[in-house]
């Protein structure tokens, strides 16, 4: 197989499951010396194992000190950074009458500030390279409001203008920031474990019913999988996508298309 980005290495935060693991996998099979980063250091070992040339690291991203170490990490390890995916987020859904303040701080400290901090630890060692490429794993909530997730789509909002800001302000080092907004994966730990409970509770119907809901939306009438994020990631990362920049890309089988 023609593997797209062979000699890369690519920090993956958030990595340690779910669609980061299985990007984690696929930059793996593409070619990368990946760097998997999560808060829970042995699911990231688990899955650095798996890997042809993986290195686990843990962090909060929410944490400068801890960013800044992982940043270090990947140079001292495999010399260069070429590539990092910031994945790492959380999500807490509730109507605006019940969110505590330091949940909402909490939300936006993970998907907001830690896409920040990576990002700026990455663009430190890119911009002295000048070269690199930058991917944040948005969300179609970062296009249009959310049912009662309202702290998680003001921080993918937010993403999408630092993701656009980072792209102005980086291109003449050649370093591309892009986003990548799938929808709703609905055979993910993320769903199967919390949202179809949290979003049942919610909305006063049976988790099979919310499943429902979220499939009719779709024109394609499926699920978001892994590998149509992957894709895209790959696509984005390689040379194919040389002239994208400040793009939020949207792999939602049609639910959004702005």
């Amino acid at each position: 197989m023609h593997q797209k980005l062979k000699g890369q290495t690519a920090i993956i935060t958030g990595g340690g499951q779910g669609l980061g693991e299985a990007l984690a996998q696929r930059l793996d099979q593409e070619g990368c010396n990946v760097v998997v980063a999560d808060v829970n250091l042995e699911a990231a070992e688990k899955v650095a194992a798996s890997l042809v040339s993986g290195a686990a690291c843990q962090v909060d991203v929410s944490s400068e000190e801890q960013v800044e170490k992982m940043a270090g990490f990947a140079l001292s390890r495999f010399g260069s950074l070429d590539l990092l995916v910031s994945n790492a987020a959380i999500l807490i859904a509730k109507s605006v009458t019940e969110f505590t303040p330091t949940e909402w701080r909490r939300i936006l400290d993970v998907n907001l500030m830690g896409y920040f901090l990576c990002a700026r630890a990455a663009a430190r060692i890119m911009i002295a390279q000048r070269k690199g490429n930058i991917i944040q794993i948005n969300s179609k909530s970062g296009k249009k409001g959310s049912y009662k997730n309202s702290a998680y789509a003001a921080s993918k909002f937010g993403g999408i203008g630092l993701t656009q800001s980072l792209a102005l302000e980086l291109a003449e080092y050649g370093i591309r920031v892009n986003a990548i907004c799938p929808g709703n994966l609905l055979d993910s730990p993320l769903w199967v474990n919390s949202l179809f409970k949290q979003y049942a509770k919610n909305q006063g119907i049976t988790e099979e019913e919310v499943r429902q809901k979220y499939l009719d939306q779709v024109p394609l009438g499926r699920s978001c999988e892994y590998e149509d994020v992957a894709n895209a990631m790959v696509f984005l990362a390689s040379e194919e996508a040389s002239y994208m920049t400040g793009q939020a890309i949207n792999i939602t089988g049609g639910q959004e298309m702005r």
